[in-house]
């Protein structure tokens, strides 16, 4: 396929700037594979379409507040670093993305807060790519801790607005345990603890993977040819527990549904000889468009997004190309919202 079939015009005044004011009060559109049939539903309504013994496999990625804003010694200039992922515990050290690029060379000292934090700038990645190492003597534990308190929520650029307060809680799921990602899964956004004790009540297994998610998740594919394009690596693991339960579902021909495209990476990258999930953790690259054999799951919940974006492309592999591109058209007709705090979609 190529990159121009998934271009479609999404206006501004549907990007979500703002979560829906209750997580699972999102609006849901349920695309039915089988039939093409499309329906209008509440995100809460999701609990009808799964039964005893289905599986919902989540993403339980925590964000950090990865954007930091500092001043440049000597000259004081603002700049901002956007933490991308630590190289070295021991060291801190960091690979990062600087803004304005051009004014931060090796050699260079950051200053963080009231000189809170101070970074050398170690090597130059690529053009806006850096490895930094922060000088700092105490524990583990108080850097990461000073971290938090300098770090701002790293909303995407396409939230045209500042972070807030509040989205240090909404930017993140409810289930969120292990700290990597520099976005959130966004799927994972609408579930609320009641909603996942009225599934538990059902029956309905809830399992987690994790994937930490980075940048590449917005980076811009910019071939046409669609073979040519390449992923970033992304960390992940599956255990053996998430294993047990989801080729228990599959055995017994039971919904196992990925709670977003991080999630269906994950399981997909972790597929045996035999067509079943086994355990795996380290890095993956995979990148889903369609036409794709999807071995693990039979449902999918995945948010409204870019036009032309890697995202997009995996929800049309999944639901086919002809039936989500129809979806999206009647979600800008119907006004659905888009993006990280928009709506939602489950492809069954």
């Amino acid at each position: 396929m190529k990159l121009s079939e998934f271009k479609f015009d999404l206006p501004t005044g549907l990007v979500a700037l703002y979560p829906a004011e209750n997580r699972d009060e999102s609006r849901l559109m349920v695309v039915h594979k089988s039939t093409g049939e499309i329906e209008h539903r509440t995100f809460k309504d999701v609990v009808e379409y799964f039964n005893e013994g289905d599986v919902l496999v989540n993403n339980n990625t925590k964000v950090f507040p990865a954007r930091l804003y500092g001043n440049k010694e000597k000259t004081g200039a603002k700049i901002e670093v956007f933490l991308l992922r630590e190289l070295n515990q021991e060291m801190h050290l960091w690979d990062v993305l600087v803004d304005p690029a051009r004014k931060i060379r090796v050699g260079n000292k950051l200053y963080f807060g009231e000189g809170d934090l101070v970074a050398e700038v170690i090597d130059n990645t690529t053009s806006r790519g850096r490895t930094i190492r922060f000088l700092y003597d105490g524990t583990d534990e108080e850097f990461y801790k000073t971290i938090d308190s300098l770090g701002e929520t790293p909303l995407p650029k396409y939230i045209k607005r500042e972070a807030e307060p509040e989205d240090r809680e909404r930017f993140q799921t409810i289930y969120a345990k292990h700290k990597g990602a520099v976005a959130a899964p966004t799927a994972g956004l609408h579930f609320t603890k009641q909603l996942m004790k009225r599934l538990e009540i059902k029956g309905v297994d809830l399992s987690s993977i994790t994937l930490h998610i980075g940048l590449g998740t917005f980076r811009p594919v910019d071939v046409e040819d669609l073979t040519k394009h390449k992923m970033d690596s992304e960390n992940f693991r599956v255990d053996e527990q998430t294993v047990g339960i989801v080729n228990k579902a599959l055995d017994n021909k039971k919904r196992v549904c990925a709670v977003g495209t991080t999630s269906m990476r994950a399981l997909e990258s972790s597929v045996s000889a035999s067509g079943r999930l086994k355990p795996k953790e380290g890095w993956t690259d995979k990148f889903i468009f369609p036409p794709y054999d999807f071995k693990i799951c039979n449902a999918m919940i995945t948010n409204f997004h870019m036009p032309e974006s890697t995202l997009l492309m995996m929800a049309a592999a999944f639901g086919g190309y002809d039936l989500v591109m129809k979806a999206y058209e009647t979600a800008i007709k119907e006004k659905y919202r888009f993006l990280t705090y928009g709506d939602a979609m489950l492809i069954v």
